[in-house]
């Protein structure tokens, strides 16, 4: 996590000097009291950008959760901390097969996800999530 501006009632998580900062106006995850807030992580390394998985949504939604992984990590979470999941899908049809690699990921009991059907511009899934990290 970065300083906290004493202007603002939430830090901003960054992800270390080996990763570059987002290209857009937004931050990866912000720390907001006992609740750590995730942006939308999609399939590219974060290190070079590159695009991981092509056309497969199961190699996809690997790199996807990995990235929210990393993030979390950055903001003192894990992902047992979790409580909340947004994913969308650009094929509603993946649904199964993403499924699938979120149970690899995440255990039981599981925290609560919503997925909705989306125009992603040329990846196939986007994850966001909000962990509570209780005064950590």
């Amino acid at each position: 996590m970065t300083p906290s501006d004493p202007a603002r009632a939430w830090t901003p998580v960054t992800l270390g000097a080996d990763v570059p900062a987002p290209k857009g106006a937004y931050s990866p995850g912000v720390r907001a009291g006992d609740f750590l807030y995730v942006s939308g992580q999609v399939p590219r390394d974060p290190r070079t950008g590159e695009l991981v998985g092509a056309d497969d949504v199961a190699a996809q939604s690997r790199q996807t959760l990995a990235n929210l992984r990393g993030v979390l990590e950055a903001g003192g979470a894990t992902l047992r901390d979790v409580v909340s999941v947004s994913v969308h899908l650009a094929r509603v049809d993946d649904w199964g097969a993403f499924d699938a690699v979120y149970r690899e990921t995440f255990q039981p009991p599981f925290p609560t996800r919503t997925v909705v059907g989306a125009t992603l511009r040329g990846i196939l899934v986007e994850v966001t999530a909000v962990a509570y990290v209780g005064g950590r």
